[in-house]
């Protein structure tokens, strides 16, 4: 088997809704579409978050 070591294909980045944490001490976020919430806690301080956009690397 082998394997390529030349370049990799660049994943498209877009821009997507996340949810991101309020507090100014934690740097959580989430993607919005990974949430099972309307209005999600931060799941590692879990202060209110906030709805904003990000360029993200796409998921499929």
């Amino acid at each position: 088997m082998a394997f390529s070591r030349g370049p990799k294909e660049p994943v498209p980045e877009v821009e997507t809704n996340v949810w991101s944490c309020t507090s100014d001490d934690c740097q959580g976020w989430m993607r919005e579409s990974f949430s099972f919430n309307e209005e999600p806690s931060c799941p590692l301080c879990e202060s209110t978050m906030e709805r904003e956009v990000r360029v993200l690397p796409e998921v499929k």
